[in-house]
């Protein structure tokens, strides 16, 4: 069941783990926060980049502002699942550049 909490976002189960995000993509309200607070890019920037609303960035940012605890968690288990991934598989093209840097 897909649920709708404004016209510019919605959650959906199956679809970003059921994260909120923006209206028809899979942009999360936590990849939205990230590229905004963390990597310092502007909202118009941000909708410019991936074809979104300005509209639906804000609304974006809204929510991230009325439900930060949340999202920052999500945000840190996705991080801390990537860091998990990253140890157990590591890159092998990695390994192969620092052989041939004799590393």
């Amino acid at each position: 069941m897909e649920v709708t909490l404004n016209q510019h976002l919605e959650i959906t189960p199956g679809v970003r783990r059921g994260k909120p995000r923006i209206a028809g993509t899979r942009m999360t309200v936590g990849d939205i926060a990230t590229l905004y607070l963390r990597m310092g890019q502007s909202l118009d920037l941000i909708a410019g980049k991936y074809h979104l609303s300005l509209a639906s960035v804000y609304a974006a940012m809204a929510y991230y502002y009325d439900h930060r605890d949340e999202i920052e968690q999500s945000i840190q288990d996705d991080e801390a699942f990537a860091d998990s991934l990253q140890s157990n598989y590591p890159s092998r093209l990695q390994a192969k550049l620092k052989e041939l840097r004799g590393e």
